[in-house]
Order: C-alpha cells, then sequence, then structure tokens
C-alpha cells in the first residue's frame, strides 16, 4: 500500500499546492482594501458553483481521507506552530479573508493547515482559571502538564510572583527532550522571545512579567531567582529569532535591564552569533553555531507596519529550518505568530486577520519543505478570543466590510445592511475590548470600518479585549498524527509529540526486487 505522507504530498500538489504557492508568491502584488470583493455585490464564487460541483468536491474529498494510511515511525524532527489567539471564529475569519487576497470569495478557500489530515478540538483551561493566559496553556503544551496562569514552565504547586515557591518546580520541556536526543533546538516568533509563549520553550518562572532585571521584586532578586532573559542566554537553544531587544539591553544603551548587556553575554559564548537586521539574517552562515535574532526593541511590527528592517514570520522560520536541519539526528522548532493575540487585544480583526494570513503562508511553505513521513507537524492555538461572526452577510461580503445581505429572492443587495437602530454594522464583532459602544449606536461608514486601525464594535467596555474560554483547534501530519481526534486535554498534545519523537519502531523490511 502506498504510504500515507507520500499520497497525502501528491493529493496537495493536485488539489491545493497552486492555491498555497500562489499565496506565498504573489499576495504581495494582489490587492487587499481594494480587492475586487470591496464591492457592495461579490463576484461570481470560484470554485463549485451547481449542485453536481458540489456533490463531486465532495465525493473527491471522500476518496481521498479512504486512501490515508498511518505513520507509526519515530519522527526525526517535530514543528510545532502555534497561532496566539487564533480561536476558532479567527479560523473561519481568516480562511475567508485569506481567499479573498486571492480575488476567491473565501468562504469555500481552506488555508494551508486546513488541509491537513487529522484534526481535534483542545480544551485551554489553567488550573487556576476558566478562561486561560498563554503562559500557562503554552506550559501545557511544552511539559504535559497543566499549570496556572502566569508562570513558566513550573509545577500547579507554586504561587504565582512568590520566587521561593518555585524551588525545585521546574517541568521538563520539549527542548529538554530533543536535547536529551542530541537533536537541534529552536523558536521563532513574531513578539519579544520573552514574551509568554516563546519563553515556556525555555525558561522556568513563577512570573510571566519577568522579561528582564528590571521587573524582578526585591524578593525574587534576593532568593535568587533569575530573569526570563537572562535564562535565554544561558539556554542551548540553536536558533531563536524574533523581537525583544530591550530586554537584553542595560537602559545606558536604551534598553529595560539594570545592569548588563545580555546580548555581549551570548556573544562571549563559543560560536554564539546575534543578528539584529534581516540583511544579516539573509547572509549569515547557518551551517554551525548558536543564533539569536532581535529584529525589534519589543514585538515586531503587525505584517503591513513592517519595513525593510524587520523579517517576517516566513523568513525566520525559513532561516530557522536552514539551521536546524544541519543536526544528522533532526530537530525540534516552534513557530509562534504571536501578534494575532495582540491585535485581538486591541479590539482590531484587520491586523488579526493579517497575522492570520502571514501564518497561513508560512505553513505553506513548510508545507512544500518539509518531509512529513520523518517530521510531525503540529498547527494549533494557545488559546481563543472574544471574536465572533454575525449577522446575515451575502456569499463573499468583504470580512472587514460593512455586512451586505441578501434581498428578498436571495440575491445581494444592492447597499449594506441597516439595522433596526437605522445604522450599518460589520459580521466582526467583540464581546468586549475597546470598541465598546453606548446606545445611541454610533454610525460606522463603509470606508472607516475598511481602516486597518479600525476597531470593531464590542458590548462589554474594557481596556483590552480578553481571551475566550472555548476550545481551539489542532492540526496534525506526519508521525503518529493519526492519533489526533475528538476532543483533548491540552497538554495531552505534549505527550503525543514525546511519543512520536520516542517510540520505538520495528526495523524497516528491506525491500524485495522482482
Amino acid at each position: 500500500m502506498i504510504g500515507f505522507n507520500t499520497l497525502y504530498q501528491a493529493v496537495r500538489r493536485t488539489s491545493m499546492l497552486a492555491v498555497t504557492t500562489l499565496t506565498v508568491l504573489t499576495l504581495a502584488s494582489c490587492a487587499t482594501h481594494d480587492s475586487p470583493l470591496a464591492t457592495a455585490q461579490s463576484p461570481r464564487p470560484i470554485g463549485p458553483v451547481t449542485s453536481n460541483e458540489w456533490y463531486a468536491t465532495g465525493q473527491q474529498q471522500a476518496d481521498q481521507r479512504q486512501q490515508q494510511t498511518d505513520n507509526h515511525h519515530r519522527a526525526k524532527n517535530l514543528v510545532l506552530v502555534i497561532g496566539d489567539g487564533m480561536g476558532i471564529t479567527t479560523l473561519t475569519a481568516g480562511r475567508i479573508f485569506s481567499g479573498q487576497q486571492l480575488g476567491l470569495s473565501g468562504e469555500d478557500f481552506a488555508m494551508s493547515f486546513e488541509t491537513l489530515p487529522y484534526s481535534a478540538l483542545v480544551k485551554t483551561y489553567n488550573t487556576d482559571q476558566q478562561t486561560p493566559d498563554s503562559a500557562g496553556t503554552m506550559t501545557a503544551l511544552v511539559t504535559g502538564t497543566k499549570t496556572r496562569a502566569g508562570v513558566l514552565s513550573v509545577s500547579p504547586a507554586v504561587i504565582r510572583g512568590d520566587c521561593a515557591s518555585g524551588k525545585d518546580q521546574a517541568l521538563d520541556t520539549l527542548m529538554d527532550l530533543a536535547l536529551a536526543q542530541g537533536k537541534g533546538t529552536g523558536v521563532v516568533t513574531t513578539t519579544r522571545l520573552t514574551h509568554a509563549t516563546p519563553a515556556a520553550t525555555y525558561a522556568h518562572s513563577v512570573e510571566r512579567n519577568w522579561e528582564n532585571d528590571s521587573q524582578l521584586t526585591p524578593a525574587a532578586r534576593a532568593a535568587g531567582c533569575e530573569d526570563i532573559a537572562t535564562q535565554l542566554v544561558h539556554s542551548d537553544l540553536d536558533i531563536a529569532l524574533g523581537g525583544g531587544l530591550a530586554q537584553f539591553l542595560p537602559a545606558t544603551e536604551g534598553g529595560a535591564r539594570q545592569s548588563g548587556d545580555l546580548t555581549d553575554t551570548w556573544q562571549q559564548r563559543p560560536d554564539h552569533h546575534l543578528l539584529t537586521t534581516p540583511a544579516a539574517l539573509r547572509t549569515a552562515d547557518l551551517s554551525y553555531g548558536q543564533w539569536l535574532g532581535l529584529f525589534a526593541p519589543s514585538h515586531l511590527p503587525y505584517v503591513d507596519d513592517r519595513g525593510e528592517q524587520t523579517p517576517g514570520l516566513l523568513d525566520m522560520t525559513q532561516a530557522a529550518v536552514q539551521r536546524l536541519s544541519h543536526n544528522p539526528k533532526g530537530y525540534v522548532l516552534v513557530i509562534e505568530a504571536g501578534r494575532i493575540d495582540h491585535a485581538h487585544h486591541a479590539g482590531n480583526g484587520y491586523r488579526a486577520l493579517k497575522e492570520t494570513e502571514e501564518l497561513h503562508q508560512t505553513v505553506a511553505w513548510l508545507l512544500q519543505s518539509l518531509d512529513l513521513d520523518n517530521t510531525l507537524l503540529l498547527v494549533t492555538a494557545d488559546h481563543s478570543h472574544t471574536l465572533t461572526l454575525a449577522g446575515y452577510p451575502t456569499r463573499g461580503n468583504p470580512m472587514t466590510a460593512l455586512v451586505t445581505g441578501n434581498d428578498a429572492h436571495g440575491h445581494p443587495s444592492t447597499e449594506p445592511d441597516r439595522l433596526a437602530d437605522g445604522q450599518h454594522y460589520t459580521s466582526m464583532n467583540y464581546r468586549n475590548g475597546p470598541g465598546a459602544v453606548t446606545l445611541p449606536r454610533p454610525a460606522i461608514t463603509a470606508a472607516e470600518v475598511r481602516a486597518p486601525d479600525y476597531r470593531q464594535q464590542a458590548l462589554v467596555p474594557m481596556e483590552a479585549e480578553t481571551h475566550g474560554g472555548e476550545d481551539v483547534a489542532v492540526y496534525g501530519a506526519g508521525p503518529w498524527s493519526d492519533l489526533l481526534g475528538g476532543t483533548l486535554e491540552q497538554h495531552w498534545l505534549f505527550h503525543l509529540m514525546r511519543h512520536a519523537l520516542t517510540v520505538e519502531t520495528a526495523p524497516e523490511q528491506a525491500t524485495v526486487a522482482h
């Protein structure tokens, strides 16, 4: 029987490769706010239209599923991709948005990772919170143990912010497992490298906000706790790329630290190198050594705000894979699209979808570059947000536009809908956040809601929009990914990854020539 991953790659090349390649290579030249879909009436959808076409595409998908075979070999490599805050509603909106940037109606589009053969729902609660934070959820993913909100890769027995309570409570992580096997290790993020999600992979802390030494309490200093940036420069990561330069520099050099230049500390270690520009990243000899890339004082700018001096998620991912692929024993790589979360906190749906689109593009490249016969690829989120999709927009209604519905005959209306209060509305809104409105609801215009910085209307006023407590999705391909299914506890995903990396498999039987 044909191996699953061989078949899977063949199917992808015939059904999805054209779309994903087009997304990666030509999206920059496609219109965003000036898309053909920006008109009140949407164009004819590209894809199935007639009942026969819908039936045929459904049958094709069913046939492909029936040909899947499981891969139960040990994984040489592991790539864990996190869309921070990429809940189910963000997935749906991101799918439609990404398709619309290519001139499609969007609803029947599939982001690259949505084509992976196995998936499940994942519970995200922390041991002390119904709606979680990123420190606790990422700890669950990389240690196999649920823990408290606000703490990094330490057990739930600690008291948040109490340094002494963290003694002997550190948990082994995926990176520790990789190092024990002689594998390479890497972290890529669009946030500060010291931010909660990436930090959980290498740091142990009872307080996620101790990113530099100026944020330690006097009691923490007296008890000997190290800030997160210090823990990174003392780690064994082969490559770490993201933002957060200020966390490594003293205030006298424009940084945030009380004392010490950690970039010097890093570079004083043998074969340890610092990168601060995309040009340096492109020209670096990544065949050896340990690499720290700090490309912004804090988080990397949002996709639309990056200039030539800031690499994107795809640039950094490509560099990390290049570096780690030199290890003959394989590697573990964690990739985070972290600013999806930040845009949601700001109540800014457009930027959240642009960051999701960048993740889609990055995974599209991974699917063309990785060998899924020996690489386990998982794509998931650490938690959700309060974004909602509502109303009755017509098929192909631009995700960031006013809602235009259908008339009594099911045809697109010629003007955006108005509600009983006489005002227009958008399909994306938030349960809470800085976009909250009071009655009478203010008027919104077509131009206003298409602006990149527009904050969708919200119900409950809050300085920042909050996380959501519902389940998130996980998608997988590669060794042992067929174990995904149903609704899973978040920390269980670590045990799937551990099993795939360590399982003993029978030796391959020799192929007999006929």
